[in-house]
């Protein structure tokens, strides 16, 4: 086994038994940290250690005892029906002030190097015609996308006052077995034949499998040419919305369920409906340009978009998704 101790946060998350199950498989120490101990499900190889609430304020030096590089996946996420009075606020506790704790605090115990999971809503909502770069100014529109902006600056201004090194990876909408949100809501719907509104969509978007990013993160944790960098990542391949509903209903045994409802009919019901920010990211284009991943590091993709579709397709079946790719 590896001796240097890799802590994972966020450990419990999509991501991040992914990532656990991973590393740990690699032979690596792993150390998941988690809310509380009592909501983990065990994974072979991981010690799971509490740090309670992710803030401003938590305590991280029992976490951190022993480690050698971090991995910072937990983060309050973007929420459709949003309970806050002030999202900015909680966004950044969380995000931006929390990732500062972290940093300060692994920055203090010597820890080597942290990687931060960000997002591609730091660069913006709508990439247009050309692909957003690694290098491209950011562009964050909603408090989320504000908060984890703030989360990576955090991160740099620690890692340019200590030894530490810091990457930070952002990724765009994320896929695979345990997918939850609107993909999920979108499998139900296309296996279950529902017809929807969108054959008239005429845009891009950049996807990345559960097994591209948690190769691309076991990469860039540990390669020496990603210190101080900034990587967008992604499949390699870009699909329109009803494109990917026919790969979704090919990989579910289905037949696609399109209905040609003009954009600008989607739109004006948006509109109608208060739903106009929905209607937005469905219908625009968002694509990235992992170039600095594939030019800088020789990254590429172990997995497919249709192998990583062909795999959540059968998780969402109950069939074992391993046996898919």
């Amino acid at each position: 086994m590896n001796p240097e101790g890799i802590l994972v946060t966020g450990a419990n998350g999509f991501v991040g038994r992914a990532l656990c199950r991973e590393l740990a498989a690699a032979g690596y120490r792993v150390r998941g940290a988690v809310r509380a101990v009592p909501w983990v499900a065990g994974i072979a190889g991981v010690e799971w250690h509490p740090v309670g609430d992710v803030g401003p304020d938590t305590d991280w030096r029992k976490a951190l005892d022993g480690v050698g590089r971090v991995v910072h996946l937990a983060a309050r996420a973007h929420v459709m029906k949003e309970p806050e009075a002030d999202p900015l606020a909680v966004f950044r506790r969380v995000n931006a002030a929390g990732t500062a704790c972290l940093a300060a605090a692994a920055a203090q115990a010597g820890v080597r190097r942290l990687v931060l999971v960000s997002s591609v809503k730091v660069n913006g909502e709508a990439s247009g015609a050309r692909p957003f770069g690694d290098d491209d100014a950011p562009h964050p529109q909603d408090p989320y996308a504000v908060s984890k902006w703030e989360a990576e600056q955090a991160l740099w201004r620690v890692a340019r006052g200590s030894g530490m090194e810091a990457v930070v990876l952002r990724p765009p909408l994320v896929y695979g077995p345990g997918v939850k949100g609107n993909f999920h809501s979108l499998l139900k719907a296309v296996a279950a034949g529902v017809p929807l509104p969108l054959g008239a969509i005429r845009n891009r978007r950049s996807l990345v499998y559960l097994g591209n990013l948690t190769d691309a993160l076991s990469l860039v944790l540990f390669d020496p040419r990603a210190a101080g960098r900034t990587f967008l990542v992604s499949d390699g391949e870009d699909l329109s919305t009803p494109d990917l509903v026919r790969r979704l209903a090919a990989a579910l045994g289905r037949r696609p369920r399109l209905i040609a409802v003009p954009v600008e009919v989607m739109q004006w019901a948006g509109k109608l409906l208060g739903k106009s920010d929905a209607v937005a990211r469905l219908v625009s284009s968002l694509t990235v340009e992992a170039s600095g991943l594939r030019t800088l590091l020789g990254w590429r993709p172990p997995f497919t978009l249709d192998q990583g579709l062909t795999a959540t397709a059968a998780w969402y079946r109950g069939a074992d998704p391993r046996q898919q790719l």
